[in-house]
C-alpha cells in the first residue's frame, strides 16, 4: 500500500470542548463526525499546559525540556525550536512527502517556519480564510503522485474568541465545569468560547469535504488534536487536568482506522509521532521519548502506559513544575514560590478571572497530589496524608526517575530564559 497522504489540523486552547466528548452544548458536528468514522482517544494528555513546549513535544516526540522549547516561541519570550530538533515536517520530507504549513506552528517565527522542514507556508487566518487556503494547496497537492503532509493550525479558539469575526453560541445552552464558579460570568464567557469552537469546527469541516470530494479519504491519515487545556482560569498554564486534557482524533480507512473505534487508555502527545512513523513504517529515531500507540489502533498487543508526564517552565515569567498522573492520581511539584494559581494575561480577560482572585492568591503548595477517583477536580491537596503515603512516595518516585532519564535541566537548579540572556548581554554590551 502506497503512503498515505497526512492531514494534521491543530487548534489552540480547546483541551476536549467537543461534542463527541460529551460536551453537549458545544456544536461541532465536523469534529463529531470525524470522530464517528474514526478513533477516539478519551484520555489523551498534553506535555505541559501551554501552546510552544507542548507543540514541541507533539511535533518531535520529545519532552519540552529536553527539546530547550521551555516557554513561548513569540516576543519578547524568545525561545524557539532549535535546529537540531528534528520537526515531523523534517521526517516525512526526509521520506519523500511534500510538506505544507497552513496557519499556526508557534515554534518559531512564522518567517522562518521553513526551517521546519515545511516546503511551503501560508500565514495564520481565521478559520474560514484557513480553511479556504487549506483547500487551495489540497488542490494542487492531490494534482501530484507525491505524498502530502498537509498542517492546518487553527488560531480558534484561542481568546479573544471574536477573532476573525465569531459570535457566541448558546443555541445548546452553556455548561460550566464544576472547577469553575457557575453564573452569569461564565456563561457569557463559555457561549462566546463555544462560538470560536463552532468556527473552527466549520473550517475543519470545509476540509474534510474537500477530501471527499477530491477522492482522497480512503488514504489520507487525519489528525486533530489540540496544543492544550481550555483558556479558563485553573486550566490554562496549570497541571490541572483542564489544563492538560486534549482532544485527539484520528481516522484513516485504507490504514484500519475506521469507525467507532474509542480508546481509554492514557496517551501523552509525547506519542503522536512515535505512532505515525510506527504505522508508516517508518524508523523512529533513536532520540524519542514517546512510545508508540500504533499497535493500539490495530489492535495487536500493547503494553498501555502507567503514567503521563506533565511540565511547565515558563509562561508568562518563571513558574517551573513538574507532574506524573496515573489513572488514579497526580502528584505536582512546585519549585519556586508562587500564587496558588498563575493566570496567564489572555485569560485574566475573562469575566471569571476577578470572581477567583482571592482563592488564588494564597501561595501556593511545594507538593501537591490529588485522588483523581474522588476528587477529579483536584480541589483537596492530600500531600503528606498518611494514607496516602506508599502512593505519594511511588509517585515521587516515579517523577524523579523521568526528570533524571530525560535530562531534565532543573535537576542542575534554575533555567534562565532567552530574556534573562538577553538582558544579561545587553548589560556587559
Amino acid at each position: 500500500m502506497p503512503h498515505p497522504n497526512i492531514v494534521f489540523i491543530t487548534c489552540h486552547d480547546l483541551g476536549r470542548h467537543l461534542g463527541c466528548y460529551g460536551r453537549a452544548t458545544v456544536d461541532s458536528p465536523a469534529l463529531d463526525a470525524l470522530a464517528a468514522s474514526g478513533a477516539r482517544f478519551d484520555r489523551a494528555f498534553c506535555t505541559a499546559p501551554q501552546c510552544s513546549p507542548s507543540r514541541a513535544s507533539l511535533h518531535t516526540g520529545r519532552y519540552p525540556h529536553a527539546t530547550g522549547v521551555l516557554g513561548l516561541a513569540h516576543p519578547p519570550f524568545g525561545w524557539r525550536l532549535p535546529p537540531r530538533e528534528r520537526h515531523l515536517a523534517h521526517l516525512l520530507r526526509d521520506h519523500g512527502y511534500a510538506t505544507c504549513l497552513v496557519g499556526m506552528q508557534h515554534l518559531i517565527a512564522h518567517g522562518q517556519a521553513e526551517e521546519l522542514g515545511y516546503e511551503r507556508v501560508l500565514p495564520v487566518a481565521p478559520a474560514p480564510e484557513a480553511a479556504a487556503a487549506a483547500v487551495a494547496v489540497l488542490r494542487d497537492l492531490a494534482a501530484s503522485d507525491q505524498p502530502f503532509y498537509l498542517e492546518l493550525g487553527f488560531e480558534e479558539p484561542h481568546r479573544p474568541f471574536d477573532f476573525g469575526g465569531a459570535t457566541p453560541d448558546d443555541r445548546l445552552g452553556v455548561k460550566v465545569p464544576q472547577y469553575l464558579p457557575d453564573g452569569p460570568e461564565a456563561r457569557r464567557d463559555f457561549a462566546a468560547f463555544q462560538g470560536a469552537i463552532r468556527r473552527m469546527d466549520q473550517g475543519a469541516g470545509v476540509v474534510l469535504r474537500e477530501l471527499d470530494d477530491l477522492g482522497l479519504t480512503a488514504n489520507t491519515w487525519v489528525i486533530f488534536t489540540a496544543d492544550h487545556g481550555a483558556p479558563m482560569p485553573r486550566a490554562k498554564a496549570t497541571l490541572y487536568d483542564p489544563g492538560i486534557e486534549v482532544a485527539l482524533l484520528m481516522r484513516w480507512p485504507d490504514g484500519g482506522i475506521g469507525p467507532g473505534q474509542a480508546f481509554e487508555r492514557l496517551i501523552s502527545n509525547v506519542d503522536v509521532v512515535p505512532a505515525m512513523l510506527d504505522g508508516l513504517g517508518l524508523a523512529l529515531p533513536g532520540n524519542l521519548h514517546g512510545r508508540s500507540f500504533w499497535p493500539l489502533l490495530r489492535s495487536e498487543s500493547y503494553q498501555p502506559r502507567q503514567a503521563i508526564f506533565v511540565e511547565k517552565t515558563f509562561h508568562t515569567h518563571y513558574e517551573p513544575m513538574r507532574g506524573v498522573r496515573t489513572a488514579t492520581h497526580k502528584y505536582i511539584v512546585n519549585f519556586e514560590v508562587g500564587t496558588a494559581v498563575d493566570v496567564p494575561a489572555d485569560v485574566q480577560q475573562s469575566p471569571i478571572y476577578p470572581l477567583l482572585i482571592p482563592a488564588f492568591g494564597p501561595v501556593r503548595d511545594q507538593v501537591e497530589c490529588y485522588d483523581l477517583t474522588v476528587d477529579p477536580w483536584e480541589g483537596e491537596n492530600i500531600a503528606g496524608a498518611p494514607e496516602i503515603a506508599e502512593v505519594e512516595t511511588e509517585l515521587r518516585h516515579r517523577l524523579r526517575d523521568w526528570m533524571i532519564e530525560t535530562g531534565d535541566p532543573l535537576l542542575t537548579g534554575p533555567v534562565a530564559s532567552p530574556y534573562y540572556r538577553a538582558a544579561i548581554e545587553r548589560l556587559h554590551g
